[in-house]
């Protein structure tokens, strides 16, 4: 059975940092992308960032040089380091495991940016 477990999501002040993990079972962890997605009512899940097999990275401009992605294959655990947050940042943040042949996701941890 998959499982994709997120954590580290909280309120925190604006300018302030979070670290979101992914711990995922079931699968190859090595021979999968792994994302974070963030999402607020009324819109459509946006891509935040992307960490692939061989640890190329790639990032949604509004996060590029705040928020950090990595992965420990021994802990088959993906992570998002949040600095400087912004109240717009505010959203359910989903990890993502992706290959050629399936996609999965976890349940979400919400991220609150808020003085």
């Amino acid at each position: 059975q998959v499982q994709l477990v997120e954590s580290g999501g909280g309120l925190v002040q604006p300018g302030g940092s979070l670290r979101l993990s992914c711990a995922t079972s079931g699968i190859n962890f090595r021979r999968y992308a792994m994302g974070w997605y963030r999402q607020t009512p009324g819109k459509p899940r946006e891509l935040v960032a992307t960490i692939f097999s061989n640890d190329l990275t790639n990032y949604a401009d509004s996060v590029k040089g705040r928020f950090t992605i990595s992965r420990d294959t021994a802990k088959n655990t993906v992570y998002l380091q949040m600095n400087s947050l912004k109240p717009e940042d505010t959203a359910v943040y989903y990890c993502n495991a992706r290959s050629t042949l399936a996609t999965y996701w976890g349940q979400g941890t919400q991220v609150t940016v808020s003085s």
